[in-house]
């Protein structure tokens, strides 16, 4: 008996210094490095009986019947109530005895279903304003007591402890507090951090040998299914493993968001330890590759409550999405939402390939597809404003210009909003056709991108034209119009992919050139998607120009461009600015780079 209390003594301990006051006083005097463990058991035996002396009759006859009669004990206790009065009912129904506590005892009761009160197992009132009322050994020893080993059986015996067999458990509705459209004082944020629940969940969930624990309203019916089965076997087992993983993963996730939270209100910079919850969306066939498995998760973090994006679209419509679908989509619809004026771009392997502001979408979408037909066939094409039935008809019908009679194919097209003619209308363009509806969302917030053995954090290229200073160093200065067009450049810049170069002008690219090794290969690329366009166009880099003579910005002046922007800041910008003078092109500077790697 003395080995059993010793192994109770070790599970419960801390609990019992919250209500065994006596125990918790004596306990290094008892068993100090040179203390004899007998006096620790006697002491332990004399403080239980104390404990079961002052229980009120009512709650040992209850633990008594409970023992004798139930099929088993249920506790209950959840901030969720979904579907909590039909799961009361199939538990009672089966035979199993119902504690419960607060408002989770009195909606049982609404449902017509006998529930004890957790006070009348513990015979110990909840208190402090409900901070306390599961932690205690008559309900932690229920629960953690191995079913399988006589010794702890029988010190859950002495004390009056009867096993609790299953757990359901939801936690205070931290997260709806906090993301709440007002928001709350740190006080009542920090009161709606459960404690008591994590605890029982955690208790459970690595008892899970004898205990089931249940933490998600969806696993209610599973639970009654697997309960009323005949006797136990290999899939009960399975599944209350199943659930212990979920009770873990579950309280992750919520610590997680608390520890979010509460830095965001007392810490500054990155902060030192950080954990992202994640949830499943959908299993992808493969990767970017067919022998490479993948899946898409949903960011869960506060940082990405309401933020909108690709991660937040639903889809209207097409075969279910791929791993380089998604990434394709990212890049087009953070690019077209990155523009104030009605925009359409079309993405080919994360790059702009076609990208136009006008007033008119209809005619931006024209424009962005002549951009480069070949690239935009088999592409992602994004709106920053609805699709009507009008837009959908232009998408369904255009031909491609290379020959005046293909129809253009799409993987994806994405908006903020469809009408529901422009819906219907789009379904009709080809069963292959993802229609993908999303709030919009232009670069912001927090970028996280996995390394070997680490993860990249930065804040998002959330700059725009309208906050960089540009600045002429040339003596040609740009004419407005032109100076309009290099702000349009410089926008599509950044979200191509670097060395980045693009090529444009009255609010449509003409060409980019993207990831290539060096910055004149880009050019050259950029120019030559451009074509006969390139004259009296704008050119934007994405980074200064290393080099000028008989590279990228004579080739660029050479071919007829107008006006050139780029960051600055190399040791030879001044021969940038002595050949632009030569040619008679404006050279702008913004002090700014946008790399995209």
């Amino acid at each position: 008996m003395q080995t059993a209390l010793a192994a109770q003594g070790c599970r419960l301990s801390v609990l019992g210094r919250a209500v065994c006051p006596v125990l918790a006083r004596h306990r290094n005097s008892c068993i100090g490095e040179s203390g004899p463990a007998s006096n620790f058991q006697r002491l332990r035996r004399r403080q239980a009986a104390a404990i079961s002396s002052s229980r009120p009759a009512a709650a040992v006859r209850v633990m008594a019947s409970a023992a004798a009669g139930s099929k088993g004990k249920a506790l209950i206790s959840v901030s969720d109530k979904t579907n909590l009065d039909t799961l009361a009912k199939g538990l009672a129904d089966m035979g199993y005895e119902i504690v419960s506590t607060g408002g989770s005892a009195t909606a049982i009761e609404k449902a017509g279903v006998a529930v004890k009160r957790v006070e009348e197992l513990t015979g110990f009132p909840e208190m402090l304003d409900g901070r306390v009322k599961t932690l205690h050994p008559g309900v932690h020893g229920g629960i953690l007591a191995r079913r399988d080993l006589p010794e702890h059986m029988a010190a859950i015996a002495e004390h009056s402890i009867t096993p609790i067999d299953i757990v359901i458990v939801n936690l205070y509705p931290f997260r709806q507090t906090v993301t709440a459209a007002t928001q709350p004082s740190y006080e009542v944020a920090v009161e709606n951090i459960d404690i008591g629940g994590p605890a029982m969940i955690r208790a459970a969930a690595k008892n899970h040998e004898h205990v089931t624990v249940v933490v998600d309203p969806s696993d209610y019916a599973p639970l009654l299914e697997r309960l009323g089965g005949a006797a136990e076997d290999a899939a009960a087992l399975a599944f209350r493993k199943r659930c212990a993983w979920k009770a873990f993963q579950h309280c992750a996730t919520y610590d997680s968001t608390v520890a979010e939270w509460l830095w965001g209100a007392v810490g500054e910079g990155p902060a030192p330890e950080m954990s992202v919850p994640m949830k499943l969306a959908q299993g992808l066939r493969y990767g970017e590759n067919p022998h490479q498995s993948a899946a898409y998760y949903t960011d869960s973090s506060l940082a990405e409550h309401g933020m909108g994006g690709v991660g937040a679209a639903v889809q209207h419509y097409g075969k279910e999405m791929s791993y380089n679908n998604y990434l394709d989509a990212d890049a087009a619809y953070s690019a077209a939402c990155d523009f104030a004026e009605p925009t359409c771009v079309i993405v080919k392997h994360t790059n702009p390939c076609g990208v136009a502001s006008k007033d008119d979408l209809l005619e931006a979408y024209r424009l962005a597809v002549r951009a480069d037909p070949i690239s935009a066939f088999g592409g992602i094409v994004a709106f920053n404003r609805p699709v009507d039935a009008d837009m959908a008809r232009e998408i369904r019908e255009f031909r491609s210009p290379t020959d005046g009679e293909t129809r253009m194919f799409y993987e994806i097209v994405i908006a903020p909003s469809y009408t529901p003619e422009g819906l219907e209308v789009l379904k009709g363009k080809s069963k292959m056709l993802r229609i993908l509806e999303a709030p919009p969302r232009a670069p912001s917030g927090r970028s996280l991108r996995q390394v070997a053995s680490g993860w990249l954090q930065q804040e998002a290229d959330s700059l725009k034209p309208d906050a960089i200073e540009f600045t002429c160093a040339s003596e040609k200065q740009p004419t407005p119009q032109q100076l309009e067009d290099l702000k349009f450049a410089w926008l599509c810049v950044k979200h191509v992919k670097s060395n980045a170069i693009t090529v444009a002008k009255d609010g449509k690219l003409l060409g980019m050139g993207s990831g290539q090794p060096n910055r004149v290969k880009s050019v050259q690329i950029a120019l030559e998607k451009a074509g006969e366009e390139v004259k009296g166009s704008v050119l934007a880099s994405d980074a200064f120009f290393p080099f000028t003579w008989n590279d990228s910005v004579e080739i660029a002046c050479k071919a007829g461009v107008a006006a050139i922007v780029h960051p600055g800041g190399s040791v030879r910008d001044a021969d940038a600015v002595e050949c632009c003078n030569k040619y008679g092109v404006v050279l702008l500077t913004t002090g700014v780079r946008h790399f995209k790697h």
